[in-house]
């Protein structure tokens, strides 16, 4: 009897050790293609897509919208549920992960509300499936679109232009504002349906139209801040006015004229000895925003390419707080991402009535970001407004000409006081 029970007991030091020892069910996202839906509403689903890969142990996620493929920036677990940091958008994806099965939130930090739900599923699926296999209708082209938006019981109407490109069912594009891009968007033309989404990191959005006839659009613009009535027709000439035409100094004035502190509370002035004699870019920019996003990653190398040849650039930030350790915090996450080797000033809280407060001489300012070409003598040569970013394409490249070109006509003019040889 003594033998049988020193047995047992033995046998179950044995499985208790073996229980203690034993590795514990890991829960992490799986490399490959993802497929996920945002809840918006409750009707409504936005589609997104996202790829995983595995790198060293560690996971890094893509975020992807036609061309681009936009880099997260870190992911961890905890226990069964991931984290995945936005800090672009200081934002987070979370969620708990069930086999190849994501369930969580999209969170933007600086919200109270719990966040948007949204689920995942790991599958090379497409971000719309298409129910009319017959042959697709054609939507590739120019759009003029009109954007119709209430509030308070208003009214407002936007005039933008759509580009649309087509491969099949599989369609592309964006629509072009005074104010920049609505980045890339991807989806389907399915029957006479168009259906369209994107996702960055900054705010789900879905555009669902109806193909009435050949050339006619009708649908909406969904977000989740609400929806926006669109109208498009097919239009060859569909233009925006000229960028250079919309922002002015007031009467009187050549100059802008600042001082705000840099992200370590020096100030900083145009007046300062180190923009004497040099081409300067002014940018009124803010880290919450995309399309001053795209900028700083057009400016953050061409400013290394460039910064020999007589040239400055000064960023003045207007963020969602007046709150200058929130905007260090912000900013240098942008700067980080991009390596921005040029100077970035904190100016203000996030207003357009404030940015008109704190540069007197504008007499408006209507989009984030416009960029100002200032000569060798200080004096305002240009003011360009919005930002068409890589995904509207040909305006992408025209701008970066046109943008070359102005520096390149301002370099080369003669320093003030200084004669040209005979």
């Amino acid at each position: 009897m003594k033998t049988f029970f020193s047995t047992l007991y033995a046998v179950a030091i044995l499985l208790l050790v073996a229980g203690c020892s034993a590795t514990p069910e890991t829960h992490e996202l799986s490399s490959g293609a993802w497929r996920g839906e945002f809840a918006v509403n409750n009707d409504t689903r936005i589609p997104f897509t996202f790829v995983v890969r595995d790198s060293a142990g560690h996971a890094n996620v893509f975020l992807t919208n036609g061309a681009e493929k936009a880099p997260l920036d870190s992911v961890y677990y905890k226990g069964d549920s991931v984290v995945i940091a936005i800090n672009l958008f200081d934002a987070v994806l979370t969620g708990k992960i069930t086999g190849d099965s994501l369930h969580g939130y999209f969170r933007k930090n600086q919200a109270a509300r719990q966040g948007l739900a949204f689920h995942a599923v790991r599958a090379k699926q497409p971000r719309f499936a298409v129910n009319d296999s017959t042959n697709a209708k054609a939507v590739r082209g120019r759009w003029s679109v009109t954007l119709t938006s209430e509030r308070d019981g208003k009214s407002t109407s936007r005039y933008t232009v759509g580009l649309l490109e087509q491969r099949g069912h599989k369609v592309t594009g964006t629509i072009l504002s005074t104010t920049g891009d609505y980045r890339y968007l991807e989806g389907v033309i399915d029957g006479n349906q168009l259906k369209l989404s994107a996702f960055s990191g900054s705010s789900p959005a879905l555009l669902q139209a109806e193909l009435t006839d050949s050339i006619t659009l009708r649908g909406e613009y969904i977000t989740p801040g609400g929806k926006t009535i669109v109208q498009a027709i097919k239009s060859d000439t569909a233009a925006l006015p000229d960028a250079y035409s919309l922002t002015h100094l007031k009467a009187g004035s050549e100059k802008l004229s600042f001082t705000f502190p840099d992200l370590d509370g020096k100030p900083v002035s145009l007046a300062d000895s180190k923009y004497k004699d040099k081409v300067v870019i002014v940018t009124i920019l803010g880290s919450w925003c995309p399309n001053c996003i795209d900028e700083a990653a057009f400016l953050a190398p061409w400013f290394k390419e460039n910064k020999n040849r007589g040239v400055e650039i000064v960023g003045l930030a207007f963020e969602r707080k007046d709150d200058p350790a929130f905007a260090k915090a912000r900013l240098g996450n942008l700067i980080k991402r991009f390596d921005i080797q040029y100077d970035i000033l904190f100016a203000g809280v996030s207003d357009k009535k404030v940015v008109a407060e704190k540069l007197p001489e504008l007499a408006s300012f209507i989009s984030f970001p416009t960029t100002f070409f200032i000569d060798k003598a200080g004096k305002v040569r240009k003011v360009h407004t919005g930002y068409n970013g890589p995904a509207t394409g040909e305006y992408y490249d025209a701008f970066i000409r046109e943008f070359n070109g102005e520096v390149d006509a301002l370099i080369n003019e003669a320093s003030p006081g200084v004669t040209a040889a005979l």
